[in-house]
């Protein structure tokens, strides 16, 4: 039996999204339009609009699809906007960046991740999404983006990653430690990282970013 994915993505977007007070018009055309299932690794393509992480390999998920309903929204990506993704994955959140934004560059660390979610960016005639292999803790650039998407979790917000946004960036990200980590927004305010404001979002759990982590706690 073959299965109608154009209907479990129109489920999706009601039954999980929606519900979820993700009701920005643009984020949800995008989220109907785009083919999910086009992204997930070849043997998760039927769960690809279920309500769980997918592996991808090398310890990284697939969001689920209401955390990527809630990033967008919250990033509110408009077509002018430059916008940086840290952790690219499988390249479905880059895509949808991609449909709302003007440019993307988005950062992975392994290189057949990396490769993998070119081909199929390239395949969905997503031509304003560049993605570099690159640690964003070794990477650098004297550009700056209207928004920073971070999509794996950290212990701290790094301040390196807010001297990228350019005065009244923001950007999203998932901090503290689990069970109840804290989506936030953080948004800057003129040129300084210190007084930048942090806007709480929601409460999730999500794995960290390489080089985020807590350090492990001494124990007697």
């Amino acid at each position: 039996m073959t299965m109608d994915y154009a209907q479990a993505r129109d489920t999706m977007v009601e039954q999980q999204i929606r519900p979820w007070d993700v009701l920005d018009q643009r984020v949800l055309d995008v989220l109907a339009e785009l083919p999910r299932e086009d992204f997930a690794p070849e043997p998760y393509r039927a769960l690809a609009y279920s309500d769980i992480e997918i592996p991808l390999g090398h310890g990284e998920r697939m969001l689920k699809p209401v955390v990527t309903g809630r990033i967008l929204q919250s990033l509110a990506p408009a077509a002018g906007d430059d916008v940086l993704e840290i952790g690219t994955g499988s390249g479905y959140l880059s895509a949808c960046l991609g449909r709302l934004a003007r440019d993307v560059v988005s950062l992975e660390r392994h290189a057949d991740l990396a490769e993998a979610a070119r081909a199929r960016l390239g395949a969905h005639g997503i031509g304003n999404v560049a993605v570099e292999t690159a640690d964003a803790f070794a990477w650098d650039t004297e550009r700056r983006f209207d928004a920073i998407c971070v999509t794996a979790a950290v212990d701290r917000v790094p301040s390196r990653f807010l001297g990228w946004l350019r005065p009244g960036g923001r950007m999203f990200v998932v901090h503290g430690r689990a069970p109840a980590m804290e989506a936030v927004l953080v948004h800057m305010v003129g040129d300084d990282v210190n007084a930048a404001r942090t806007e709480s979002l929601f409460e999730t759990d999500l794995g960290y970013l390489a080089g985020a982590a807590p350090a492990p706690e001494f124990q007697l």
